[in-house]
């Protein structure tokens, strides 16, 4: 391995070598790509915001979703209480005489997943949307307090 680059002739890729051409790409060879429009929906993925607060009747989770419809938008649980939140934010279509001076939002697939509590109804779970902030609230069992009968002691 040369510390010197060389100018002449064809240069050999090496991850060592501090003068090499070439990046490393620790995923190279995962089963998904590491290009740019992959970021992007990656970023999107990671970006979907939710917050998940307990209330004494419900479990509501809020995520920001700005830009998007219901329709574009899909609610599910799976069998084993795993609420499901996913859905889509369509690339902007490019013109061939537009100019893009920044590009910041994000576009792509989005996936979140929560197990669900075992004191969640999973038969109640109702969602809503406005704007572009969807609303999962999904009902608590009651728990109910046993009913406690004092005993007067006698003697």
């Amino acid at each position: 391995m040369s510390l010197i680059p060389s100018f002449f002739g064809s240069r050999r890729s090496n991850i060592f070598d501090p003068f090499s051409l070439e990046i490393w790409d620790p995923f190279k060879d995962f089963p998904f790509s590491s290009e740019p429009q992959f970021a992007k929906e990656t970023f999107a993925l990671v970006n979907t915001r939710v917050d998940w607060k307990e209330t004494p009747e419900a479990h509501v989770f809020k995520a920001d979703l700005p830009g998007l419809n219901k329709e574009e938008v899909k609610v599910e649980v799976e069998d084993d209480r795993v609420l499901q939140i996913s859905g889509e934010r369509k690339v902007e279509k490019e013109e061939k005489k537009d100019t893009w001076h920044r590009v910041e939002r994000s576009s792509g697939k989005f996936l979140r997943r929560f197990r669900l509590p075992e004191n969640a109804k999973m038969d109640e779970i109702k969602a809503s949307m406005e704007n572009g902030v969807l609303t999962v609230t999904v009902p608590k069992v009651e728990v109910k307090t046993p009913d406690v009968k004092s005993i007067e002691i006698s003697g």
